[in-house]
């Protein structure tokens, strides 16, 4: 009987140790995809001053989109990592660049400039890169959220206090509505 109460024991101290190997891990996957995003984000903000320099040159009508993505890229660089405030100020953003890149449309100098044509390149690629930093952020703290919601990982909460608060990327309300493809073919 006492045999198989220390066997009991050790598989019993085996099962919480993996569960609590589980939640080290999901708040670490939680961290390297905070850190991938902010790698993007890094990227997105270094590009974008060789685009806006280059768009200015040629677009004098556009400078309210100019003024705009100036101001929203500060905010981003003030707000804490993985705040609903980044997010925002980063969404809000890529809504302007968006704008900036239609716009680019109407300039054939512009459009045709082989500098400004790579730099929109980096550009898309490194959107295409934040999205795919978002989705693998939002798996990640979706896996951490279940390890530490479900018993008995929620044991193991407080080893993953410092990355369970943060919020999921979610788009805005802007971005949720269609498309009206009328608005292009004007």
């Amino acid at each position: 009987m006492g045999m198989l109460i220390i066997v009991l024991s050790i598989v019993f101290a085996v099962i919480l140790y993996s569960y609590y190997v589980k939640v080290i891990k999901a708040s670490n996957a939680v961290k390297e995809a905070l850190s991938g995003i902010d790698v993007q984000l890094v990227k997105r903000h270094e590009v974008l001053p060789n685009i806006l320099t280059l768009a200015k040159k040629f677009m004098t009508h556009e400078k309210e989109v100019l003024t705009e993505i100036t101001r929203l890229r500060t905010i981003s660089e003030k707000a804490a990592s993985g705040s609903a405030e980044k997010f925002e100020a980063e969404t809000a953003l890529g809504d302007k660049m968006a704008d900036l890149l239609v716009s680019v449309e109407n300039y054939p100098q512009l459009k045709s400039n082989e500098t400004m044509i790579q730099a929109m390149q980096s550009y898309t690629d490194i959107e295409e890169n934040i999205a795919a930093a978002r989705r693998f952020y939002n798996t990640s703290l979706r896996q951490l959220n279940d390890a530490i919601m479900i018993f008995p990982g929620s044991l193991f909460r407080g080893y993953a206090a410092d990355v369970s608060h943060l919020a999921y990327f979610e788009a805005s309300t802007e971005q949720k509505k269609s498309v009206k493809t009328t608005d292009y073919f004007k």
